[in-house]
Order: structure tokens, then C-alpha cells, then sequence
């Protein structure tokens, strides 16, 4: 899709984040708005996939480490075609196929079942491995929050994946500074992020998570770049990104807008 497109379906796709968690009345609404643009592009754009044939041997694999931001996930796979529109009204009740986490035997389009935090790079890890193995040419994308990553399994998978530089393996850090009940600064900075990952031995490439041109390009440049190791794009973003009193705050990391508080979203989303 052309930037300009794509800019307009991803202020569609925050509305529509804002809906269902209203409707449900939970999800994570801070961490989907930051990483929707990101999620977007991939789609669009960068992902071999099909959604008519969503478990063909060669599609490239997509986890969504951060599982708790699955509204921003579940707009985005019902937008490519995965499922109807129409079920993202039933996110997070009981049975249906849009648990509060990706559930793999539930949802078409998921990849693996995501929610533990810390674990999305190692599962990576391993299908890009297997891949090699089969001996098929796909790329894995993982992507990760800043707050998760404080969990020693992250740094442990990073380490490996350095070491051995594994091929067609591209990690995207949701870099937006804000966490569960603080920010990243007054928790366990893990700052300066890049210098780390790159004396992990992976190639870091830094974009404007919000700039869906700069976001096209760099995401292009990784899966290429990643036919000869690892590589982590290092996406600089807003928590709750698109609604004034949602960017930057804390509170806004597990908690679905009111009618009130959405109708206001709304307004300044249209």
C-alpha cells in the first residue's frame, strides 16, 4: 500500500482498538495504539503471507511477544482478512476466538500463543532455526515491548542469536518509554538500548515507529539484511499514540476508554 494509505488505515485501526476495548470493557489500549503503525506496515507491506491460506510452509512468521496488546493485533489480522470485522465485537469473552491473549488454536493468522512475557524472541529463535532446517525461506518477526524487556529470557535469546547469528530473524523493540504502572526511567531502564543490542552482536537499525514511510523502508531494509544475521529495529514510539490524554501515561496501559472517554478519542481520531 502507498504511505498515504496506510496512514489513513491506521487511524481507522486506532478507532477501531478503541471500540472493542469499550465494548469489552478491558484490553491493553496503551501499548496497541504505540505499536499499530508498526503492525500496520508489516502487514501491508513487508509480511509474505496469505490470509486465505494462513498456514502455508513458506509464509514468514510474525509473534507478538507483548501479548497483551492483542487489540492492536486482532484490528490488524481482521483488517488483512483473517476473519470478520465483525468478531472483533466478541474480544475477550468467554469462547470466543479473540482471547485477551493470542491464543494459537483459537485464532486464524496467530503464529504462537503469546501472554508469558520475556518469551516471544526465544520462540523466534526457534522457528527460524527450524526453518533452516526444512529448508524453507521464510523470515520470523518478533515483536517486543520496551517493559518486557527487562526479563532476563530476552537478553538470554538475544545472546544466542548474536552468537550464532541466526539468519532471517528480525526483532522490533515497541520502544515507548512507558511501562505497567511507571515509566521505563523510574523502573529498570534498560537504556542505551541500541549500544546493548549492538554488543549483542545484532545489527540495530533506528526508526520513528509513527513514520509509516521511515517504517516501510526500515522494515524492508531488515528483512533484507536479515538473510545475513539478526537484526533489531529499534521503533522509537508513544504509549497510547492518537489520543491526547492516553500518550505517555501509565495509567492508560491496561484500561479500556469509558463512553465518555471514547467518544472524545473518537473526535480527535476523525
Amino acid at each position: 500500500m502507498e504511505v498515504y494509505e496506510l496512514e489513513i488505515k491506521v487511524r481507522q485501526l486506532r478507532r477501531e482498538i478503541l471500540c472493542m476495548t469499550n465494548k469489552a470493557k478491558n484490553g491493553h489500549v496503551g501499548g496497541s495504539l504505540s505499536e499499530i503503525d508498526i503492525l500496520a506496515v508489516l502487514y501491508h507491506n513487508i509480511l509474505n503471507i496469505d490470509p486465505e491460506n494462513p498456514e502455508k510452509p513458506d509464509r514468514d512468521r510474525f509473534i507478538l511477544s507483548k501479548g497483551h496488546s492483542s487489540p492492536g493485533f486482532y484490528v490488524t489480522l481482521a483488517d488483512r482478512g483473517y476473519f470478520d470485522k465483525s468478531i472483533l465485537d466478541t474480544f475477550d469473552r468467554v469462547g470466543s476466538t479473540l482471547q485477551a491473549h493470542p491464543d494459537m488454536h483459537k485464532c486464524p493468522g496467530v503464529d504462537f500463543s503469546t501472554g508469558s512475557l520475556g518469551q516471544g524472541l526465544s520462540i523466534g529463535l526457534g522457528m527460524a532455526l527450524g526453518g533452516k532446517e526444512r529448508g524453507l525461506n521464510f523470515c520470523t518477526f518478533v515483536l517486543i515491548g520496551d517493559g518486557e524487556s527487562q526479563e532476563g529470557q530476552v537478553w538470554e535469546a538475544l545472546m544466542y542469536g548474536g552468537v550464532k547469528q541466526v539468519k532471517n530473524l528480525v526483532a522490533i523493540f515497541d520502544n515507548n518509554g512507558v511501562q505497567l504502572s511507571s515509566t521505563m526511567k523510574d523502573n529498570v531502564d534498560i537504556s542505551p538500548l541500541r549500544e546493548k543490542l549492538e554488543a549483542f552482536r545484532w545489527k540495530v537499525l533506528p526508526v520513528n515507529g509513527h513514520d509509516i514511510a521511515a517504517l516501510d523502508t526500515v522494515l524492508r531494509q531488515a528483512k533484507k539484511e536479515a538473510a545475513a544475521g539478526p537484526v533489531a529495529v529499534v521503533a522509537d514510539t508513544v504509549k497510547g499514540k492518537g489520543v491526547s490524554f492516553m500518550e505517555g501515561q501509565f495509567t492508560w496501559h491496561g484500561k479500556a476508554p469509558n463512553d465518555e472517554e471514547l467518544q472524545a478519542a473518537l473526535q480527535e481520531l476523525s
